[in-house]
């Protein structure tokens, strides 16, 4: 798979995962402009962009953004997707302020543990 458009606005989420899922589906009830392309890395093409990007697809300890030319993992993913939400959601940007290896460290034992805590879901989410 050739990288994406630069103006590509692209989420790889873990499809399987409950609490990804659920951020996802939350995600597209709320609108934003213009609209992520929201791709499981259990397909064909999640793979092959966590591959591009340096992430092991059988081993994902992170989601993908790809947002008009960023590449953002982690906790720079997760607060620039709820960001994006635009109207208060704008304030998960504050977070920012507290240093990337806190909370990089915070999201990784999340993500290290999210099919513990919350479970995996039988069949892999698909959005519509």
């Amino acid at each position: 798979m050739q990288r994406p458009d630069f103006d590509a606005r692209i989420i790889v989420f873990d499809g399987i995962c409950h609490v990804c899922s659920g951020w996802v589906q939350f995600f597209k009830r709320h609108r934003v402009d213009p609209p992520f392309q929201l791709i499981p890395m259990q397909s064909a093409a999640g793979r092959a962009l966590l591959v591009e990007y340096g992430i092991d697809p059988d081993d994902p300890a992170t989601f993908l953004v790809l947002d008009r030319g960023q590449q953002l993992t982690q906790s720079d993913a997760a607060i620039h997707v709820i960001a994006e939400l635009g109207g208060l959601w704008w304030m998960a940007n504050t977070a920012r302020f507290v240093p990337r290896r806190w909370r990089d460290a915070l999201y990784q034992l999340l993500a290290r543990n999210r099919y513990r805590w919350f479970g995996r879901r039988s069949s892999c989410y698909l959005p519509q």
